[in-house]
Formats: structure tokens, C-alpha cells, sequence
């Protein structure tokens, strides 16, 4: 049974896959059994810009990780995982179905399943090449009256209507996850996309006003960085720009340095505008062989090169923020892109609405380590809360976990892709 096992949460990142296992110790309170973390090989990465490209690699790591993460926590293996996705290609569609009951009688989790299962088919059979990734209720009319809230065990309608927002994608996205996971041996108990992950994080820290009275969530991941915009339970916006904190490392790399030498560079003294920078220091760092010595840099140069990149790459996001902040109260800026100095200072000086970086530490045990409390690790945690949510809703629900054959019957098909 699923609910006998602690709450896992992966995340299939572009520089690295983490796995976090966790357990619920009060309402809306979590406990951090474990994390794990394997970075991802230059030359050899099975996941870019939040799509896995090779299945064969990414069944190896997610096995590797999820074996470490039970290990660590003293459990013999750990079967089964949530999953918060995005990616570059990821659209958003109004979609909903309705159900009439004949007369008024109790709304079944498995109505509400099946709605689910029917929005998600309309997308699907209409468009051959897409995926439907994750379906996020925005709001249901029983009877003709409507409500932002799931309809609960207690309630009775004999019209049911039930409205989500889609989040799709190239079906490829979808394919290679279930064949990355059946590879590994594990399945994927649900998938949620990333931004739901993240405001469900934010709403119950700040409280669910937020979302009634509108926010956004700027997510700086390695490869991608991604605007949603939310109110009242609707996404207004969902855009992806290909570029990340990956982008900035590799741009700092072209002044002669190496990448590894890049990427602390910018981790620990990076700031996001030379106005931010309050001590120009220089620093000596060592250069790729071919450029030989070693390389001299301000504080200030650096930060003017990463400015740069940043204009680059939040340019078009802002655009589009600039036409709804009329709408909205909040930007929360988040990722493990958004860490260096002066990021948020930055960004509010390009928006008129209030900027800050979202928290997810009221969902963690006081005893936390500090180190789970930074932005990389929100989605992760946000995704262990709906995990909750849905075995809340899916009780006494069985493991299905792939055999064998069919784990053979991938690898060897895999095999042949690669090599082609």
C-alpha cells in the first residue's frame, strides 16, 4: 500500500536529479527524512531544460538515487515517487467537463477521477502529438453554484461541473518519464507541474489570499526560467524562456576561466548589477589551459557579465509581467538560479509589484536543517504536499510497479534509439 511508505519527491533537474523522502507529522507540517542528490555528468545528461533525453541513463540515475535516499533513511527500498515537471515546451488550455447525476447523491473521488480522465482525453485526441502533464482544478459549479474548493465527501449536487487548467506538452515529454521510471524499476505515483508545486508551497506559508488576490512566481532553474501568474483560480500566463543559471556560469566560462571555476564564482560573489556590489574586490582565479596564466577579475566586471546575461534572459518575462500587474500583488522569485546577491532588489526595480522570494520553511519541523530551507528545494517540498493531498483523497491505493520483462523490453529498445 502506498500509504504505508514515507513521502518521496524527485526532481529531474538539469544539473542535477534530487530525491527527497519525507513523513507528515501535523497538518500541514512535514519532517525531512532524508535527501539525496547526483549531479549530472557533462557529456553524459539525461535531462535538459526539464525533458528527459535519453530514458535509458535517466532510469539509471533516478535507480541510483532512490536507493541511496532509502538507504539513508533505513528502509529496504522506496518503490514509488511524486514528481513536479515543467519544461520550455509547457502550454496552458482551459478545459472542463460536466456530469449529471440524475439526482442529487454524494461527489465519489472516482467522478471526480473519471472528470479528470475525460479532460485529460478531450486534449489528447484532439491534438495526437500532445500531452497533457497535469491537470490543476480551477474551479467546480455544483448545481449551478460555483466554488473554488474540491467538492467534499459531505457534499450532494446532481449537476456537477468540474474546471481545470491543462498544462501541455510534446507527448515525447510524457514517454520518456514512464520509460525512465519503468527502467528504474520504481513508478510514479503522480506527477504534478512545477508551478502548482511551488504555489502550494507559497499559499499555505503566506495564506490562500495570495492566490485570490493574484501572484506570480518567477522560477530561475539551470536551463530554463519560467513566469506564472495566478488568480483567483486562474493561470493567466505560463511562460518559459530556454535559458537559466547554466547560461550565466557558461557565459562567465568565455572570460578564460574553467566552468567548475565559473559556477562558485558566480555562486558565492556573483551579484545581480554592479549596484549591488558593496566591496569591489578583485579575484584571481585560474585559467582553462589553452588561455594559460591566471585570470584578474573586479567584483563589478563580474557583476557587469552577469548583468548582461540576466537582461537576456528576464527581458521577455518582464514584458509579459508588465501587462498583468494591474492584476496582481506578488512576485515570488524562487529556483536555484535566483540566489545571488541582490536578485530580488534587482527585479523589483524593473516591476511595480512587490518582489520577494517565496518560503516554504512553515511546511518543515523546526528542527530542519538550514540547508532545506533555500529556494532549490521549494519545489520538492511542495510536491511532498500535494503528495499528501492526493493519499489523502486515494486511500489503501496499491504500488504497481513495472516487471522484468517489461523493464528488459525498454532497455533493449532504448538501446537501439541511442545508438541510431
Amino acid at each position: 500500500m502506498a500509504d504505508s511508505l514515507p513521502l518521496v519527491a524527485i526532481d529531474l533537474g538539469s544539473d542535477s536529479v534530487r530525491a527527497m523522502a519525507a513523513r507528515r507529522i501535523a497538518p500541514d507540517l512535514f519532517q525531512i527524512l532524508g535527501v539525496e542528490e547526483r549531479p549530472q555528468k557533462f557529456g553524459n545528461v539525461c535531462v535538459e531544460q526539464g525533458i528527459v533525453t535519453q530514458s535509458s541513463n535517466a532510469g539509471y540515475v533516478i535507480a541510483e538515487v532512490l536507493k541511496l535516499l532509502a538507504n539513508r533513511i533505513g528502509v529496504d527500498e522506496l518503490p514509488t515517487a511524486f514528481l513536479p515537471i515543467g519544461g520550455h515546451s509547457m502550454q496552458i488550455v482551459a478545459v472542463y467537463s460536466r456530469r449529471d447525476q440524475a439526482r442529487k447523491k454524494e461527489i465519489s473521488q472516482e467522478l471526480l477521477d473519471d472528470m479528470e480522465r475525460e479532460c485529460k482525453q478531450k486534449i489528447e485526441l484532439r491534438n495526437p502529438d500532445v500531452a497533457v502533464l497535469g491537470l490543476v482544478p480551477s474551479y467546480f459549479k455544483l448545481d449551478g453554484v460555483e466554488q473554488d474548493e474540491l467538492p467534499t465527501e459531505d457534499q450532494r449536487a446532481a449537476l456537477v461541473e468540474a474546471h481545470y487548467t491543462a498544462f501541455c506538452g510534446r507527448k515525447i515529454m510524457d514517454t520518456q518519464l514512464q520509460k525512465s521510471f519503468s527502467q528504474a524499476g520504481r513508478s510514479i505515483e503522480c506527477v504534478f507541474v512545477r508551478p502548482e508545486a511551488l504555489l502550494s508551497a507559497f499559499a499555505t506559508c503566506d495564506g490562500n489570499y495570495i492566490l485570490m488576490n493574484g501572484c506570480a512566481v518567477l522560477d530561475m532553474g539551470a536551463q530554463t526560467t519560467t513566469l506564472t501568474v495566478y488568480k483567483g483560480g486562474q493561470y493567466l500566463l505560463n511562460k518559459v524562456v530556454p535559458k537559466g543559471g547554466y547560461h550565466i556560469t557558461r557565459m562567465l566560462e568565455q572570460q578564460g576561466m574553467n566552468f567548475a571555476t565559473a559556477e562558485v564564482l558566480k555562486k558565492k560573489y556573483g551579484c545581480a548589477s554592479p549596484a549591488y556590489v558593496t566591496k569591489d574586490v578583485r579575484f584571481r582565479v585560474p585559467t582553462s589551459p589553452e588561455a594559460g596564466g591566471d585570470l584578474v577579475i573586479a567584483a563589478k566586471e563580474l557583476a557587469e557579465a552577469i548583468e548582461l546575461k540576466l537582461q537576456e534572459i528576464l527581458s521577455p518575462l518582464l514584458d509579459e509581467l508588465q501587462k498583468v500587474e494591474s492584476r496582481i500583488s506578488t512576485l515570488y522569485i524562487t529556483g536555484g538560479g535566483s540566489m545571488m546577491q541582490g536578485m530580488a532588489e534587482y527585479i523589483q526595480s524593473k516591476t511595480s509589484v512587490r518582489v520577494q522570494y517565496g518560503a516554504h520553511n512553515l511546511l518543515l519541523h523546526r528542527d530542519t536543517d538550514e540547508k532545506y530551507l533555500s529556494p532549490q528545494y521549494t519545489s520538492l517540498v511542495g510536491t511532498i504536499l500535494l503528495g499528501q493531498d492526493y493519499r489523502d483523497s486515494h486511500k489503501n491505493k496499491l504500488v504497481q510497479q513495472p516487471n522484468f520483462f517489461e523493464r528488459m523490453k525498454e532497455s533493449t529498445l532504448d538501446m537501439f534509439i541511442d545508438q541510431n
